[in-house]
């Protein structure tokens, strides 16, 4: 049963990687692709943890996956602001398509 669960977990976090790529395709501005990637993607790698943690061995092994995406949230919300910083300082407009 608790590999069921994993599993479905797994998927369900590949969803959300899906949807964070299709975000930052389709999105109109820097601004909006950014919010589309860190939010789905620190979601979907957040189930995905939750999935791996589940059928590890010994709580030691879980801890160490939740510790990896906790880390990796951080990571992805300071990166998110700085980029979205450098793009407003640079003077990128909100809700215009990048052509580039």
């Amino acid at each position: 049963m608790v590999t069921w669960v994993a599993a479905a977990l797994i998927a369900a976090g590949g969803a959300f990687f899906t949807a964070g790529l299709v975000g930052l395709l389709r999105f109109p501005d820097v601004y909006a692709r950014i919010h589309a990637v860190t939010k789905a993607d620190t979601l979907g790698l957040g189930l995905v943890a939750l999935g791996v943690a589940l059928v590890q061995p010994s709580p030691v092994h879980s801890a160490r996956v939740l510790l990896v995406w906790i880390l990796a949230a951080l990571a992805s919300g300071a990166a998110g602001h700085l980029l979205c910083r450098a793009a407003w300082l640079e003077e990128v407009e909100a809700g215009k398509r990048d052509t580039s």
